[in-house]
């Protein structure tokens, strides 16, 4: 074989590789499954570490333990259990993921947050009228804001028996126009409840804690405090 048609395979042999990994990249890129490596893995175990779905290392290495927990968090909250973060898991983290490189946490993140503020609002709300919605994703926000609550919308959103419609899945409804409306309202900055960080329902209510709070205001079938 002469120095040209080696060269020549040469080449071909570097650029199927190049292909390769571009594909491979581009299939992995609207995910994140066992063997990611990354910023976005480590903010995937961060919040799952801090809602007490993973109990590992935060290394920002995908590997069993990481694996584990995401299968907890989709069985717990009604999504396909595969282990695997794509669109509709990542949504329910509000983690956004896909073309966006990692660690850009702008617009993309934004909108993570505004998708699932607007499930719940749909999941919580769904019925009232239009200020009650914004004002149920205002509680959202407001507690982003406490020190007293999880930082983010997500974390305040799957905190713990916070929302009746993540215990009971509503959370994973599609939302309506209204809801992403309502939610985008929030978080432009409409508050109609002067920062109140509870509501509930006076006639389905059962807490004595929550009914003990006092009430700032009433929108619809819900009482701000």
């Amino acid at each position: 074989m002469n120095k040209r048609k080696k060269t020549v395979i040469a080449l071909i042999i570097a650029a199927s590789i190049a292909v390769c990994a571009f594909l491979a990249g581009t299939a992995f890129a609207d995910t994140l499954r066992r063997g990611s490596t990354g910023q976005l893995v480590r903010e995937l175990q961060t919040r799952l570490k801090r809602w007490g779905y993973y109990t590992g290392a935060v290394d920002g290495v995908f590997g069993a333990g990481t694996e584990k927990a995401v299968r907890l968090f989709q069985k717990k909250n009604g999504l396909t259990v595969d282990g695997i973060v794509g669109a509709k898991t990542a949504a329910a983290l509000g983690m956004s993921i896909g073309s966006s490189p990692a660690g850009s946490s702008g617009a993309g993140a934004s909108s993570g947050s505004l998708s699932l503020l607007a499930r719940l609002v749909h999941g919580e709300a769904r019925g009232e009228p239009y200020k009650g919605k914004v004002a149920v994703a205002a509680v959202v926000l407001n507690r982003v804001k406490s020190a007293s609550f999880p930082n983010t919308v997500a974390g305040v959103i799957y905190q713990s028996g916070a929302f009746d419609a993540v215990s009971d899945g509503q959370i994973n409804l599609s939302p309506d126009q209204e809801s992403i409306n309502a939610a985008r309202d929030a978080m432009n900055g409409w508050d109609p409840t002067y920062g109140c960080l509870y509501y509930y329902n006076p006639r389905t209510a059962t807490s004595r804690w929550m009914l003990s709070r006092p009430v700032i205001l009433t929108i619809g079938n819900h009482a701000f405090c």
